[in-house]
């Protein structure tokens, strides 16, 4: 019995594996590297769109802590982008968690800008129902601009709520449980703010309490 091809068939086919294995592992490479800079991508604009041009040169992905303040802004671990120009701070920017919208949990961004206004508000997750609760989508409607220069003083806190809970910003037709929880956590995120000061600018740490303590 010839064994000599038998041989050159299996080199064959072993070499033809390694080399699937290795084109599938370059591949998966090129892929995960060129979907992380696409959401990268998307977050800064996501980011400048609620920062007043101008205000900023920095990259806030860059100038990145970690707080904890479940109580505020709704989760375990809260992301907070620092937006600064020539070394100065600007303004936050908080991942905020609405964590009891209608249909599950709202991811937010909040810009909160240096003398305590809002820069912007902008959705990053939901799974509201769409037609209803989805209007908080800037590109369903403008009501998610209507937080534009808000503070915890324009309105006063007891006006922090939706026109039916006597509070001045707007529900929507048919669903008010969403815009209700959205306005309680973006009011909630300016209150952590607030409180934290100047020690959400301070040199990067690997997180800050709800009390302000770095760990």
């Amino acid at each position: 019995m010839k064994t000599a091809p038998i041989v050159l068939a299996a080199v064959v086919l072993s070499a033809f594996s390694v080399t699937g294995v290795a084109l599938v592992a370059v591949t998966h490479q090129l892929m995960d590297g060129r979907i992380a800079e696409n959401q990268r991508v998307a977050m800064q604009t996501k980011l400048k769109s609620i920062i007043p041009d101008g205000q900023f040169d920095n990259d806030p992905l860059e100038d990145l802590i970690q707080v904890s303040a479940r109580d505020l802004l709704g989760a375990e671990s809260t992301r907070v982008y620092r937006v600064r120009k020539a070394g100065e701070p600007t303004a936050v920017i908080l991942d905020t968690v609405v964590p009891d919208g209608y249909a599950g949990p709202i991811q937010l961004l909040v810009s909160v800008l240096r003398d305590g206004t809002i820069g912007g508000v902008r959705v990053l997750l939901h799974h509201e129902t769409p037609g209803l609760g989805d209007k908080m989508e800037e590109r369903k409607s403008d009501w998610v601009l209507s937080f534009d220069g808000k503070s915890l003083s324009d309105p006063t806190p007891e006006r922090w709520a939706v026109k039916r809970d006597g509070g001045e910003f707007d529900q929507f037709t048919g669903a008010t449980i969403t815009p209700r929880a959205i306005v309680h956590g973006v009011k909630n995120t300016l209150i952590y703010v607030q409180q934290q000061g100047d020690t959400l600018f301070a040199p990067s740490t690997n997180s800050i309490a709800a009390d302000g303590s770095s760990s």
